[in-house]
């Protein structure tokens, strides 16, 4: 045979890609203004940020959001007053616009009263599952459509705070339960509860015993090992895992420490400062959530957590024979003992738009 004749290999017949080469600049361009052009759109547009709290009721849920946001997201239910005990796992959200030297946050809280509470609480995470699910199917049926919007609503939840009781013994039965099946869906940052009810080394060792559950149990939270794209991560990171789960008090109220005005809470023997890291590990919670990786949450969950469900609904769908590029998006099965999923009804979609799934920014 002709050598000249041969089937070409598959690495011979794709197309080379162009080399890259560095030039010397003969003066100033303005490449740079790159940066000042997306900061003024993301201003424009503003950012969206999905959290989720989860815990049994007593462990300062509400009053936590309001001390990381320092506004009134959730009224705090007043000491005393007895509140009804929901007989189911109800989910409850609400939405605020917080605005600080001119960059607003479109931020969605989502509460979870009565997990935990009840005499059985079995398959009690199914409808948390089956709540962040559902936001990841809302995010598909809009991602999937010929005519899309250009700014798809993002309602799915980037982060969720696992409350851990403050017992000084160990991660309890539904606790590795639940962070088994919750840690595959969505960023789990795992805290405890109402810290001051601790000593410091009651602290230390509980967080200890934590890691070690976590650590057997390959139950992996966020920031995940698996994610750190370069050295500077990996070590930013490292600190953060070491000091995971954060032990954390939550105030909404400033008192005077002296002569300067805290955030704490007063008790019989003083007053424990939220933002003091000598009382409590808050400021690192708040820094992981807000001021370090707010947008690598939003990163994971858009790139990892949302495209491994995209990928599941997307292999459930049947090729239709009419007209090239068409499949039907069959709808969501009925909920199985191992989550809950949104039901939506069958579409017709684009195939093209499998891979269009870049964030509006």
């Amino acid at each position: 045979m002709d050598p000249l004749r041969q089937s070409p290999s598959p690495s011979s017949s794709r197309a080379s890609s162009p080399r890259t080469f560095s030039c010397e600049r003969l003066g100033y361009v303005g490449i740079e203004a790159v940066l000042d052009q997306l900061k003024i759109k993301a201003m424009k547009m503003g950012f969206e940020f999905n959290i989720m709290v989860v815990g049994q009721s007593g462990l300062g849920k509400s009053t936590m959001v309001n001390t990381l946001f320092k506004s009134k997201i959730w009224k705090s239910t007043m000491p005393g007053l007895r509140v009804p005990m929901p007989q189911t796992l109800q989910l409850h959200s609400v939405t605020h616009v917080i605005e600080e030297n001119g960059v607003k946050l479109k931020l969605t809280v989502t509460d979870t009263p009565g997990f935990g509470d009840q005499i059985n609480n079995d398959k009690c995470w199914d409808p948390v599952l089956g709540y962040i699910n559902e936001q990841y199917e809302r995010y598909l049926q809009e991602e999937i459509l010929i005519t899309r919007q250009r700014h798809i609503p993002d309602t799915r939840v980037h982060c969720c705070v696992y409350f851990v009781p403050p017992t000084g013994h160990c991660l309890r039965p539904l606790d590795l339960e639940f962070l088994q099946r919750l840690c595959r869906a969505v960023n789990v940052v795992p805290v405890i509860a109402r810290a001051d009810s601790l000593t410091i080394e009651e602290r230390e060792a509980f967080r200890h015993r934590i890691q070690d559950d976590l650590k057997t149990h390959s139950i992996e939270v966020y920031p995940q090992k698996s994610f750190d794209e370069d050295i500077n991560d990996k070590i930013l990171n490292s600190k953060i895992r070491e000091r995971i789960p954060f032990a954390v008090v939550g105030a909404d109220r400033e008192h005077m420490v002296n002569g300067r005005c805290v955030l704490g809470r007063k008790t019989k023997w003083g007053i424990i400062e939220v933002e003091n890291m000598a009382h409590c590990e808050f400021p690192l919670l708040r820094d992981l959530l807000i001021r370090s990786h707010l947008q690598d949450l939003k990163d994971i969950t858009h790139n990892v957590h949302y495209e491994n469900y995209r990928i599941i609904r997307l292999k459930e769908s049947h090729a239709l024979p009419r007209g090239p590029g068409w499949v039907n998006l069959a709808p969501t099965p009925s909920p199985t003992p191992t989550g809950t999923r949104a039901s939506p009804g069958p579409g017709k979609v684009c195939r093209w738009a499998e891979d269009d799934s870049d964030e509006d920014f």
